[in-house]
């Protein structure tokens, strides 16, 4: 295992303490949060903790059911105790940018049903300002050109994504476009204006919603809070 392989081991197992007994957790999506699915899974098992899980992807819920974590979903629980998820950036506020794996519609709605959202990554996607990575922005497929020609005027290049050869199609069945706006400084204004726009579902700005957010780096994990 790689050392950045290990630091996502750490701080993902590390999240997992926070899940206590009874609890209705929400489930993120990406290479962290495979290992905190796996943990769950083992406290499931040497514990005997009662939980239930909503995954924000499909992949999500292949990992819970291959590890032995019960799922539920939106049409059972309204509300979760805690969402534990990675972000691709996390700046000084705590703000994020996230989507890098295509889910940032369901993991949005996710972390916006939880009491408690945590953030777990390690610590080259902790910045001083967003924008370094692409910003993902999900949108319909219908009209996606008229779409990204108005995203384009709000100052960037906007991408189609695509995945072997063939556009890349979220869990929702929307496109997803990887939007260069080099450095964003006043996330939330922006995440206004691009969420104003006929065609766009979701942006992967997450604006004032962490909680915490763990850190791995040299082996240890450091919590920051708002």
């Amino acid at each position: 295992m790689s050392q950045v392989d290990e630091t996502k081991q750490l701080v993902g197992e590390e999240a997992v303490k926070y899940i206590k007994d009874g609890m209705k957790v929400g489930l993120g999506y990406g290479s962290t949060m495979y290992y905190a699915v796996k943990k769950l899974g083992e406290r499931i098992k040497e514990e005997g903790i009662n939980i239930v899980g909503v995954p924000s992807a499909n992949k999500t819920a292949e990992w819970a059911m291959e590890f032995g974590v019960p799922l539920t979903d939106f049409s059972k629980v309204q509300e979760l105790d805690i969402a534990i998820d990675g972000a691709d950036e996390v700046d000084p506020s705590l703000q994020l940018i996230k989507g890098g794996g295509g889910a940032l519609f369901r993991e949005k709605v996710v972390a916006a049903a939880a009491k408690e959202f945590y953030v777990i990554v390690d610590d080259t996607k902790m910045v001083n300002h967003l924008g370094a990575f692409k910003l993902p922005i999900e949108v319909v497929p219908f009209g996606w050109q008229v779409t990204a020609s108005k995203i384009k005027k709000i100052g960037c290049e906007p991408v189609l994504r695509e995945k072997d050869g063939d556009v890349f199609i979220s869990d929702n069945g929307n496109y997803i476009l990887d939007c260069d706006f080099k450095k964003i400084t006043e996330p939330e204004k922006l995440h206004n204006e691009l969420i104003g726009i006929v065609g766009v579902v979701e942006t992967g700005l997450f604006v004032n919603m962490a909680d915490k957010v763990l850190v791995g780096k040299d082996g240890k994990v450091e919590v920051v809070e708002k």
